[in-house]
């Protein structure tokens, strides 16, 4: 542990903490789980997973992708104990998985096809906190699919949202939104106590401050419950038991349950997957993420989750987002919020139950924005349409549907727009290594007519075999294309490539000589 990152990673904790509450309960309420289910999930993904992780800045927790399995196995399974017995289930076939290296799949995932999930991600996180910035806590803070679990859809909960405007929490929205743009575009400069103190974590003290207030002194208009965060609350410390559920280890031979957890291990770990690839595409260090490592993580997570009556586990975009955003450097980020989440619950419950969803829905609101930024659709437009449109297939298929079959849309247009161009051309990766006089290696790369996203795990791993001190040619000098994928991956390895002492040179088409970095 890097002691001097614990400046950046102890505020950004904070506001993961504060965005992951309502998530881990809406999404427990949205599942037909009790609400401490989501709590606990949100602990453990934060502490253990977060341990166990290879991320440095992914956090883990309850997913909206999840909710509507959870909710179908509760009642196929008929019970919320035989559900968790599943979920341990499919923490150990995550660890199996991971021990067969099927992190590999991660991989595979164009690049066009990631970046529409953030974007595709960050128009739904606007559209569907609208509504609770302007009063309508119909639907639960983590639902992100098109298709509500109260019979609406995005847009008529944004057309019905005017018969429900509540004047508090517009004002309140409104003063939290000017915080946060007046605490990053101009305080932050000022000093350094303004990067410290991120601006989210003053719009929930200014939310609980308001709401306190008002309750005390106006109530006439403080908001009522349903538009605050709503915490288990135990009468005493001993009181916490009793709101832990175990799994019924007395269906074992119950061959549904092992179904329930087939399907609950497979789309878990490709949530994570996905989250993976998204959350080091936003690492400003670029650092990459074992996936195996992470599936193990995520199984282990699953398995302590189950026991202790929590929900499935995946890493989870959005609060990685905001944890980036908020400038964290490492992984004590994740692992500080699970605990502060414990602490919270566990000590001050009452003060987690005063914070009004509009002063949350303020700060998701920013984390949309910054995820589907205006300058991300013009740079996808100047790479061409190859990228552009499994681009923007992606982002409609998210608004429309939801994140799997969103991003599973974009993989279909990706991979039939890299048939057609297989059609005219074949691709082949072939590597030379040999040692000089000097007992350096000599590595040369040299790429084929046509390389394409789906090469990127091979490209990856050999680049990933370089030994320290090497000197490395890249030749595309016959490339008649190389996907902007593949030269991603070589871009992050010229960035990391000088830690290891290994001399990098490229050669493009057309070019003579090769060009050092």
């Amino acid at each position: 542990m890097n002691i001097k990152n614990l400046k950046y990673d102890i505020p950004a904790s904070i506001v993961v903490l504060f965005v992951a509450i309502p998530l881990c309960l809406g999404i427990a309420m949205a599942s037909g789980a009790p609400l401490i289910s989501g709590v606990i999930a949100g602990i453990v993904g934060g502490i253990v997973v977060g341990y166990l992780s290879g991320s440095a800045l992914g956090v883990s927790g309850p997913a909206a992708g999840l909710a509507v399995i959870v909710l179908n196995s509760i009642t196929s399974l008929g019970s919320f104990e035989v559900f968790l017995l599943a979920v341990v289930i499919a923490g150990i076939i995550q660890v199996i998985l991971s021990i067969l290296k099927a992190g590999v799949i991660g991989y595979y995932f164009p690049s066009s096809v990631i970046k529409g999930m953030l974007a595709g991600i960050g128009i739904v996180i606007i559209l569907k906190q609208i509504p609770h910035a302007v009063g309508l806590d119909r639907s639960y803070p983590g639902d992100f699919s098109f298709f509500q679990f109260d019979g609406r859809n995005t847009f008529s909960e944004l057309a019905s949202m005017l018969e429900y405007l509540s004047p508090s929490a517009i004002f309140l929205s409104a003063t939290s939104l000017a915080m946060l743009i007046l605490w990053e575009k101009v305080l932050a400069d000022k000093h350094a106590i303004f990067k410290l103190i991120q601006g989210p974590i003053v719009v929930v003290v200014w939310g609980v401050v308001f709401q306190y207030f008002t309750m005390n002194f106006m109530p006439s208009i403080a908001l009522s419950p349903e538009h605050l965060v709503m915490v288990p609350v135990a009468e005493s410390i001993a009181g916490i038991g009793n709101l832990i559920t175990f799994p019924d280890f007395g269906q074992l031979l119950n061959p549904e349950v092992y179904i329930v957890a087939i399907t609950l291990a497979i789309v878990a770990s490709l949530e994570t997957l996905l989250s993976v690839e998204a959350t080091d595409k936003l690492d400003p260090q670029k650092r990459e993420t074992s996936t195996n490592t992470e599936l193990k993580a995520q199984g282990i997570g699953n398995i302590v989750s189950g026991l202790i009556g929590g929900l499935p586990i995946t890493q989870v975009i959005v609060r990685s987002s905001a944890n980036i955003q908020s400038g964290a450097r490492s992984k004590m980020s994740a692992i500080m919020h699970g605990f502060l989440l414990l602490l919270l619950v566990l000590l001050l419950p009452k003060f987690l139950n005063f914070i009004p969803l509009a002063g949350l829905a303020a700060i998701l609101l920013m984390v949309g924005y910054k995820l589907t930024n205006p300058t991300l659709f013009s740079h996808m437009h100047e790479l061409g349409k190859e990228q552009l449109i499994p681009f923007v297939v992606t982002i409609l298929g998210i608004i429309f549907t939801d994140l799997l079959i969103g991003i599973g849309l974009g993989l279909i247009v990706g991979l039939f727009i890299i048939l057609l161009r297989n059609y005219r051309n074949s691709h082949f990766l072939h590597m030379e290594d040999k040692l000089n006089s000097d007992d350096h290696h000599k590595v040369k790369i040299t790429f084929s007519e046509e390389v394409t996203f789906l090469n990127k795990a091979a490209i990856r791993n050999e680049l990933c075999k370089i030994e320290p001190e090497s000197e490395v040619t890249i030749d595309m000098s016959k490339s008649v294309r190389v996907d902007y994928d593949v030269l991603e991956i070589i871009d992050n390895f010229k960035h990391t490539a000088a830690d290891k002492g290994i001399k990098v040179k490229l050669m493009s088409r057309g070019d003579k000589e090769t060009l050092d970095y």
